[in-house]
């Protein structure tokens, strides 16, 4: 029921406290039984179109006599909401016959483990594990309680995953980091001796490579979320908190404090520190040390409002150029 609803997310409640919600939905294809939410204002005209039985909302006068909850953040209630009516069915349940798990290993309580997956020598798996098909962790790794390693995932040995991480398809934790000598026109190899240590409350996408040390650890801070197809080099640092979108590429030894954003296709270059609560413009390219708390676009990067003044500046070079040309013409006419 809405009342029920507007008391899970700490709500002020408007309108009927017994109408019932059996599902949710988007509020330009909103229909009867569902709750939706107001999170972005460009939304609001569907407002009075949408059919939904109820609309999360940070203000009381946008329901305009319509059935709601008032909170601060709209789009974080519809979250905790959305997860009551998410689909619960699992297909991983207990440990499938199929997988092959070391007698060296230690399996917490309540762990699943899918078909064909491989448990090495000596790892540790946590309580309320679940352990997806075809998944492989290496000898003398750890993987922390309540999380959710996804099919064809492969840890590589000694690596360490914290609790309530979530891990998509297709991704790679403890692969060699790229480090080689080049001398007469060969390239000898630098052997990684080291590990990755994935903090607690992390989320990695799916087709991610994170690299293992060549000394010492690859390291993720403790709630850093990680989308798809991102990179990140041997013994780069990522701190707390952190957001790291699509096709990001952090190179070796690099340093990202907490609470940074980086957006799409931003990289970082080797041995440069970014301080933390920094944003990162799409397709941004840090090739030195930057400062915390400030915005930075552009290749090579500088403060946004610096590299917005440096494109005006060239568009008016460039429209003076094409004046000039033209003036150059009449005159040679």
């Amino acid at each position: 029921k809405l009342g029920e609803l507007a008391e899970l997310v700490s709500g002020e409640l408007a309108g009927n406290v017994n109408i019932e919600i059996d599902a949710v939905s988007e509020i330009q294809k909103g229909r009867a039984g569902t709750i939706t939410f107001l999170g972005n204002p460009k939304y609001h005209k569907f407002i009075s179109e949408t059919n939904a039985s109820a609309i999360i909302v940070s203000d009381k006068s946008f329901l305009r006599g319509k059935n709601g909850i008032v909170v601060q953040n709209p789009q974080l209630a519809f979250a905790k909401i959305l997860s009551i009516f998410s689909d619960k069915r699992d297909d991983l349940a207990g440990i499938h016959p199929s997988a092959l798990i070391h007698k060296s290993a230690e399996l917490g309580m309540e762990v699943s483990i899918g078909a064909f997956a491989v448990i090495g020598d000596s790892v540790n798996v946590g309580n309320r594990r679940k352990i997806g098909h075809h998944v492989t962790v290496g000898n003398s790794s750890r993987v922390g309680t309540n999380s959710l390693v996804y099919s064809n995932v492969n840890i590589y040995q000694d690596c360490l995953i914290g609790d309530n991480v979530i891990i998509h398809s297709g991704t790679v934790i403890g692969s060699d980091g790229f480090g080689f000598v080049t001398e007469n026109d060969v390239h000898h190899k630098i052997p990684q001796t080291g590990s990755v240590i994935i903090g607690n409350d992390v989320e990695i996408g799916a087709n991610c490579a994170i690299d293992r040390a060549s000394i010492n650890e690859t390291i993720i801070g403790d709630g850093t979320k990680i989308d798809n197809l991102v990179h990140i080099a041997h013994n780069v640092k990522i701190g707390k908190g952190c957001l790291l979108a699509g096709e990001v590429g952090i190179a070796g030894s690099a340093e990202i404090g907490d609470y940074c954003v980086l957006a799409g296709h931003s990289a970082v270059a080797p041995h440069v520190n970014l301080g933390s609560r920094s944003i990162l413009a799409a397709k941004t390219g840090v090739t030195k040390s930057l400062a915390g708390g400030k915005i930075y676009a552009g290749m090579p990067a500088r403060e946004i409002k610096k590299k917005n003044k440096r494109d005006a500046i060239f568009a008016e070079v460039n429209l003076l150029k094409k004046q000039f040309k033209k003036l150059e013409n009449k005159l040679q006419n």
